[in-house]
């Protein structure tokens, strides 16, 4: 009955990269690397299957990193003299490209990954983009010298790659933008615009993915400092609602999100996060099922995804297949509870 989906990025095995970082660096290179991204992709989609995840994706593998996968294929991005930038209002510095010139993609950019995942599994196909709004926030401007102008301009490119992957069988799209959790007025006013933009003339299912962020220390720290409610989600969902995107992601598992900003997303299918992806231990069933069982107060049975935080991309891949196990498991011993 409840659907099960991962938020995008899995682990990536140590001969292809750096293993537990959120910035890997590359074991091999040319050939190599390329046929090292296709293994590792096809691996993932077979620890999903074999946990019993209903919808797949191809785990970010041929990706560094979630934006610079994207934008590493934009001409007008100074990818050789990057500089220190503080991100997600500084929360953490990371070394980022330079944007010298007009946006234009060089071409297609994620064909490769996504027609060999579609490929290679008859379930549901999600794919994940960063949003404009994210895109923003992990480069360096040297060119428009106007944030909002230059989220357009990247909304349009990945509008490009949507109807691309839409082309190549992708049956959902997902934008990814923990930044509206950081800069809300923001995302209220001109993000969801922007991530409209990014969506135009899709078809296929379209997601929007809204995290507290990846388990690393920097966002863990910040985490404590939020209080005992975290109510970020409050101002951005009732735009959200409004808007032509589908499904709505929410963070839950051992968080301090009140379940009841769900409410906020009526007529929209909400990904509640029953993954803890800051934390190694892994979630039993029976907690999975409390937890989709405490949702089920704000979101309709039919409207319900369970689903990770965030991705797992910085945690070890034994520890993800379990936890990808458990989601699954919990999903369904939660569809014999509350059917």
């Amino acid at each position: 009955m409840f659907t099960t989906a991962i938020a995008g990025s899995l682990p990536k095995p140590a001969w292809l990269a750096e293993t537990e970082k959120l910035w890997p660096q590359w074991t091999t290179q040319g050939p190599e690397l390329q046929q090292a991204k296709a293994d590792a992709t096809l691996l993932w989609i077979k620890a999903q299957e074999d946990a019993g995840l209903d919808v797949i994706g191809d785990g970010e593998q041929a990706r560094q990193h979630f934006v610079h996968g994207f934008v590493e294929q934009i001409e007008g991005i100074d990818f050789e003299n990057k500089v220190t930038m503080g991100i997600r209002n500084n929360r953490y510095d990371a070394q980022v490209p330079q944007v010298v010139a007009p946006l234009r993609l060089k071409g297609r950019v994620h064909a490769f990954e996504a027609q060999l995942a579609r490929a290679h599994t008859k379930k549901k196909l999600k794919f994940t983009l960063p949003g404009p709004m994210t895109i923003v926030d992990t480069v360096a401007d040297r060119f428009y010298g106007d944030k909002v102008k230059m989220a357009m301009a990247f909304a349009e490119l990945l509008n490009q790659e949507a109807l691309a992957l839409q082309a190549d069988g992708v049956d959902i799209i997902q934008f990814d933008e923990p930044a509206f959790n950081v800069y809300m007025d923001d995302a209220a006013d001109w993000g969801v615009q922007a991530l409209e933009i990014a969506a135009r003339g899709l078809t296929c299912t379209t997601a929007v993915h809204i995290c507290y962020g990846y388990g690393i220390e920097a966002n863990n720290n910040w985490k404590k400092t939020l209080g005992d409610e975290w109510r970020q989600y409050e101002k951005v969902f009732p735009a959200l609602a409004k808007s032509s995107i589908q499904q709505v992601s929410l963070e839950c598992m051992h968080s301090h999100v009140p379940m009841e900003m769900m409410k906020l997303l009526e007529g929209k299918d909400v990904m509640v996060g029953v993954i803890d992806v800051a934390n190694p231990a892994i979630e039993t069933p029976e907690e999975i099922a409390d937890a989709i069982g405490r949702a089920l107060q704000f979101v309709p049975k039919n409207r319900l995804i369970a689903c990770t935080n965030c991705g797992l991309a910085p945690m070890s891949r034994a520890v993800a297949e379990a936890k990808i196990k458990a989601l699954a498991e919990g999903a369904k011993l939660a569809s014999q509870r509350y059917a």
